[in-house]
Parts: C-alpha cells; structure tokens; sequence
C-alpha cells in the first residue's frame, strides 16, 4: 500500500548482499590446482582420462597380511623385526602440519612411489583397452607404444591425484574444519616429475581454519528498541491521494504546463550542441513532471512533442537528487554528473485523478465489500499500519544483524582468505580489488559464522512441505485468492516449482532467516516505543550505530 516509503533491508535477504555471494562451501585441491606446482621432465605426449577413484591393489599383502586374504594365504607369521625391515625400505605417504599464523596452517603431504605407482599402472592397463591410435585396433595398442606417448601424462596426474587424496583424506579423518578449499603452495625449488625415475615427492598446501567463538551479545541480553510508527492524518490523507492518481487516467494535452502532467520522453548522452553520441544508448521513461529535478522540470514548461532540451546533470540537480537522477533514469554513476544529455519529448499527458466512490474503492481492496469513504480510509490506515510495522521490524531485525557482526568477537585467518579472495574466483583479482572488497567480504563472513552457529545450535529448520505451502500462498495472494478458494491448476504448477532449485532455494532461505529471526527476538531484551514518521526516517543507520574496527 505504501508507494513512497525507504525501506530498510531486512537480513533475511542478506544473502542477496554481493560481497557475500552466498557461504563458503568446503572443497578439496584440484589436479588443475596441483599441476601449477610441477614442472614436467618429460613432455606431455597427449591427453587421458584419469579414472575416478585411486586403487591402491593388495599393498596389505606386500607388508606381509592386514587382510583376511593376506592372513589365509601366508599360514607364516612374518617375524616382527623381518617386517620392520622391509618397512623401512616402503615409502608410505605421511603429512605433516605446522601453523604459520592465527587460524592459518601450513600442511605437507610426502608421498612415496607406494602411494601413486599402482594407481597409475592401473590407469595405464584402463586406457590400453580403450585407446583409439591410428594403425591399431581398439583395445590393441602395445602397452610400451602407450606408456612412450601417454605415460607421463598419465604418471604426473595420479601423482597430483594421489597428492589431492591424501589432502582429503587428511582432513576427513582429523575433522578439520576449513574455510573454502586448501590452497597449494609453491615450491621452494621447481617441482619434477618423470615416470622413469619415481621418487618421493612433497607437496605443500595453506588452509584457514574455521573459529570457535561465543555470541556474547545474546548472553548479555543486549537491549533493544522495537519503534511503533504512529499512522497520522496526514500519512492517510497523502496516501490516499496517491491512491487517487494511481488509479487515475491520462488525458493527452498539448503542452507541458504543471506537476500533474505525465512527461514520455527518451534520454540520450551528446555534445553540447546536442549532437548524439555514436552508438548511444535511447533510455525511455514515463514520469510525473514534479519527479524530475525541478530546474530541468524549469526547462521543460511549454514544451511539446518532439521537442528537446539539452542539459548536463549537474547544472539541474545536486546532492542526493543528483546522485538518484544519475541512477536512475541515466543509469549512470558520479563520473557522468558533467556530461551532456539530450531530452526529446514524445508525448505530453495530464493525469486526472480518480474520483472517491465504490468504484475505485472495489479496484483498491477487491475482496471486500467496502462502500463508503470513512470504511476506506480505516480499510488505508490499517494498510499503512501493516506496512510500517513491517518497515520496523526490518529495521529491528537489521539492528540484530549489525550488533551481532560487530559485538562477536571471531579471529579470522586474513592472509589466507586475502588469497583465496585474490585467487580462489574464477578470475584472479588484483591486489587492490581485494583490499577494496575485503571489508564487506569479512563482514558478510562474519554473519555466515555467526547465522550457521545459531541455526545449528538452536535446532532452527524449515521442512520442504513449508516450503511448498509458502509457495502456493504467494501464488493465490498474487491472483487475490484465499487458500480456501478452488484452484485446479496449482498440482500442475507446483509440479513445474518443484523442478525449479532456484525458487525452492530462494524460498527455503527466506523463511530459514526469517524464523531465525524470530528466534533472535526472544534472545533481546526488547522495548517497544511509538514515533512518528518522521521521527522514525531520522533515526541512525544501524550499520553506523554499532560498526567499529573488528
């Protein structure tokens, strides 16, 4: 109902903040990642494709029986002091780890021709099968003829496989919990690799390492204010005009001549002649005259269709109007505020407003019965009410969010997620792109740390047939339907959403917070207090309220 009202973003949307791009999700090392490290002795003959999953074949029968089938075929125990010796002479891999900073650690994988010399074997006997080599027959191609082609491309990559496994493998067992994915680093002197001499090899790996950390702020039951808009005469009487001219109509008119007219017209960026730029791009738009910054609305006054006006954006406009008017129909930031734009008129039209009466006040609220101007008014006021305890609680709901990221204390490993953040994209990022995006990056951290723990550990959930009856919810509302009403064709269209991950997912996030959020309410010792409007607007934001250096 409120056409003109600020709204303040509520976190339950804060997914949608870009710095944040959604939580960072644990992955491992990839081959690509590992091949950065080596540099080939041999040269890569061809490409293969690596199969799945490393087997290591009966490695328990070479160390003399782990297995049941080692221990039925070898009826000998093998005497303790003879296993110890032929260990010494096996190379299993091992991995080591060292920190090297807050929350930031320093992991060393050692492998040993154990570790990838039956894997890439195997791999190479697999491709045999398969290799199509011109002269040959499928699956006929002599193992030696393959091993000179292909052999070393297929050695270096189980070798990086086996590297990545053991990473993996590694941090299952330990249980590590992990930011993002680790991070090879690079050798001290060339890594080398060549099938013909198989040797040990290390590899070196960053990870950063996922705090523990309290959320003080609900220990303490920090106070805080929920603030009640009071609903004034005035509020009604200005929205209810705006109603009015919302479902007004347009009379076409000749000339612009005062704040009702409704200007069409197109923007295009020239010189100061008023010449278009090559290849500028027509921006249309509809507006009502006392929307358009009032010196270029100055301008305007007489004019017809076709006719045009040249200006620059900040001859007409500064401040807050300047940046908007930039924004937005320009689309435009600051650095166009001195260029030339061309205003072309294509038509001119006075907007009547609608009349009060049971007509108009059928096409506001459809689905009641309301027939006379006091019932309307009421049926408006209770609206605005609606609408601005909503605008509060989203603004409460926001204040939560900022005095939780800034009055938790979380050690972050910076470095480490400085590189992820410079090379973990799918393009590398400069130096400066990353301190220029840091803050908010850490920031929307900060409150994925904090949101995961309370969900979490407060057993907050929302269950798919939620999810679904949302869903359908918003889809009656939309047609002005009750849930009781009959809708035949929405088995058919909840069919098509439940093929549709992006809308389910949307929904699920959204209700999650929102819950979450009800949840917080009851954490705050709260206090409700009654303002006006403009009272209200004048209030702090609550990102400056509580932000300070973390």
């Amino acid at each position: 109902m409120v056409t003109k009202i600020n709204k303040i973003k509520n976190e339950s949307a804060s997914n949608n903040r870009k710095a944040a791009k959604r939580s960072m999700n644990r992955a491992f090392i990839s081959i690509v990642q590992l091949r950065n490290l080596a540099t080939f002795a041999v040269p890569k003959a061809g490409v293969v494709k690596l199969v799945d999953t490393l087997d290591l074949g009966s490695s328990a029968a070479r160390l003399g029986g782990s297995s049941p089938s080692t221990r039925t075929k070898n009826k000998q125990p093998i005497h303790v002091s003879a296993f110890f010796k032929l260990l010494k002479y096996i190379k299993m891999a091992t991995v080591n780890r060292e920190n090297i900073g807050t929350l930031h650690d320093k992991i060393t994988v050692k492998l040993g021709k154990e570790d990838y010399w039956p894997g890439f074997e195997k791999t190479l006997k697999q491709y045999a099968k398969t290799a199509n080599v011109p002269g040959f027959r499928k699956g006929m191609v002599p193992t030696g003829m393959l091993r000179k082609m292909y052999g070393q491309s297929i050695f270096t990559d189980e070798v990086l496989r086996s590297a990545g496994s053991k990473l993996e493998e590694y941090l299952n067992n330990e249980k590590v919990a992990i930011f993002a994915q680790p991070m090879s680093l690079p050798n001290e002197a060339p890594l080398r690799l060549d099938m013909n001499k198989p040797e040990e090899v290390d590899f070196s790996f960053e990870i950063g390492l996922k705090p523990d950390f309290e959320i003080t702020p609900l220990k303490n039951k920090t106070d805080l204010t929920r603030y009640k808009v009071q609903v004034s005469d005035k509020m009604l009487d200005d929205e209810l005009e705006r109603i009015k001219r919302r479902y007004g109509k347009v009379e076409d008119q000749e000339t612009v001549s005062g704040k009702d007219d409704i200007l069409y017209c197109t923007y295009e960026a020239c010189d100061a002649e008023g010449n278009v730029a090559e290849g500028a791009q027509k921006i249309e738009e509809t507006v009502l005259l006392e929307k358009v910054p009032a010196k270029l609305a100055e301008k305007l006054m007489g004019k017809k269709a076709e006719d045009t006006v040249v200006f620059r954006p900040a001859d007409v406009a500064e401040g807050d109007e300047l940046n908007a008017f930039l924004h937005e129909p320009l689309k435009e930031g600051p650095g166009a505020a001195d260029n030339h734009y061309k205003l072309t008129i294509t038509k001119v039209g006075l907007l009547i407003p609608a009349e009060l009466g049971v007509e108009l006040y059928m096409q506001v609220f459809p689905n009641d019965a309301i027939t006379s101007e006091a019932d309307f008014k009421e049926r408006i006021r209770q609206e605005l009410s609606k609408e601005y305890d909503r605008i509060t609680r989203d603004r409460l709901h926001n204040e939560m969010y900022e005095l939780l990221v800034h009055n938790t204390n979380i050690q972050l490993p910076v470095p480490f997620l400085k590189r992820w953040l410079r090379e973990g994209g799918e393009k590398p990022k400069s130096e400066q792109e990353v301190e220029q995006e840091f803050g908010n990056f850490e920031h929307q951290l900060r409150w994925t740390l904090i949101s995961d723990k309370l969900i979490l550990d407060n057993k907050v959930e929302v269950s798919r047939e939620e999810v679904d009856q949302d869903i359908k919810a918003r889809v009656l509302s939309y047609f002005g339907m009750d849930a009781d009403d009959e809708a035949p064709w929405m088995e058919g269209y909840m069919a098509k959403v439940a093929k549709d991950q992006k809308t389910l997912d949307e929904t699920y996030r959204r209700l999650l917070f929102d819950r979450l959020f009800q949840f917080l309410e009851t954490q705050f010792s709260i206090t409700e207090k009654e303002v006006t409007e403009e009272e209200f607007f004048k209030l702090p934001d609550a990102h400056a309220a509580h932000h300070h250096h973390h």
